[in-house]
């Protein structure tokens, strides 16, 4: 009875020292190890690595989930670093200067997790190759002060923009006061911005075309960002009826000067002086009105403003003296007597409007500047975003 009784305890025994996984025991060797936890960090890059293409505008970014960043290095292809910014609360790094087309950047970042442990990531990318460049220019230029209705004229001479819609939502006009005004394409290589109606005196202006990386079409792509600063004069507005045989200045809406003219032959529709609200464009202390068509050579004439590109002036002609304020003889020019054309002149601003009416022919949307010559709505149809 004793033996037996013995024999229960031993089996009992074993069968406890098998399966109790106490210290010093041989058994259960997966329940003697521990899986090491992975870090709680994540670290995320834009753009990815390897990713190709990238365009050169865009800022490259850095972030960290459940952790703070330590370090990021953005490099160029010879090693030189790429500046960068990490926000306060050590979340992102992001790049503070443009890169460079048609190049690889390599990034190498760490970062410390709320768990205590570090993770790394490493990669590189590479920007854009494009078919092409083309420069791009914006008028009016930095601290230039011009007239109520000049236009802002963004022109891309090198190329055309298929892709105008793009183009058109980097561009951006700021004003020191609320002034409605829309961006309109000429053609496929110009696009200006106007006000509705002439600008408030005094307004400050900011153009800003962030081109530089931006996609144009056909594989062209903006060499470079625009800016300009610049602000809008006195309100002068020029009126010529050309029946009346006068030139009128307005500051203000009130006249301030009235000078005697003689405009382009009522008698030939393809001299008059035509029909339109156009922009005093040039300047000049004398200028050169030769023009073999029509039997003239080396004519030059004094102050000389020009309010188109189809061949209109405001110039001295003390020759044609005897028709000034009596009939009107010119081939298309505003003719005024010297001491008057001195006067306007010296009161000018390039931007003033220039507002002619009682012509027989309007003038053709052919002159460099004719944003006033298109009506308002059909102005804004011509935006790439309507």
């Amino acid at each position: 009875m004793i033996g037996a009784l013995f024999s229960v305890l031993v089996l009992l025994t074993a069968c406890t020292s098998e399966g109790s996984g106490t210290p010093g025991s041989s058994g259960g060797g997966a329940a003697g190890t521990t899986a090491e936890t992975p870090p709680v960090a994540k670290l995320t890059a834009l753009p990815a690595a390897d990713a190709a293409d990238v365009s050169p505008a865009a800022p490259v970014r850095v972030t960290v989930a459940d952790g703070k960043l330590d370090e990021v290095a953005l490099t160029n292809a010879e090693g030189k670093a790429v500046k960068g910014e990490l926000s306060a609360d050590k979340l992102t790094w992001t790049s503070a200067e443009t890169l460079g087309y048609a190049k690889k950047y390599t990034y190498d970042a760490s970062a410390t997790g709320s768990d205590g442990k570090q993770v790394e990531l490493k990669g590189s990318f590479t920007t854009l190759k494009p078919a092409k460049t083309p420069r791009a220019t914006v008028n009016p230029a930095d601290n230039a002060n011009v007239g109520v209705a000049m236009p802002i004229s963004v022109k891309f001479p090198e190329g055309k923009v298929t892709d105008k819609a793009t183009v058109e939502k980097a561009l951006t006009v700021t004003t020191s006061v609320p002034v409605e005004g829309s961006w309109a394409w000429l053609n496929d290589q110009q696009v200006d911005w106007r006000p509705k109606e002439y600008w408030p005196a005094g307004t400050k202006v900011s153009v800003s075309a962030k081109l530089y990386g931006l996609a144009y079409g056909g594989g062209a792509y903006g060499k470079a960002d625009l800016t300009s600063d610049f602000t809008i004069g006195r309100n002068q507005v020029t009126k010529v009826h050309t029946p009346d045989h006068k030139l009128n200045v307005y500051r203000d809406g009130a006249l301030v000067a009235s000078y005697p003219a003689s405009n382009g032959k009522d008698s030939d529709p393809n001299l008059n002086t035509p029909n339109g609200t156009m922009i005093v464009m040039q300047k000049d202390p004398v200028g050169d009105f030769s023009n073999p068509q029509y039997g003239y050579t080396n004519v030059m004439k004094k102050w000389a403003v020009r309010f188109s590109n189809h061949g209109e002036f405001i110039h001295e002609n003390n020759d044609n003296a005897a028709n000034i304020g009596k009939a009107n003889t010119s081939h298309g020019c505003v003719n005024l007597l010297e001491a008057d054309a001195k006067a306007y002149f010296d009161s000018a601003l390039v931007g003033d409007p220039v507002e002619v009416t009682g012509s027989q022919a309007n003038m053709p949307t052919t002159s460099d500047v004719y944003d006033w010559l298109i009506p308002w709505a059909q102005w804004q149809s011509m935006s790439a975003l309507r």
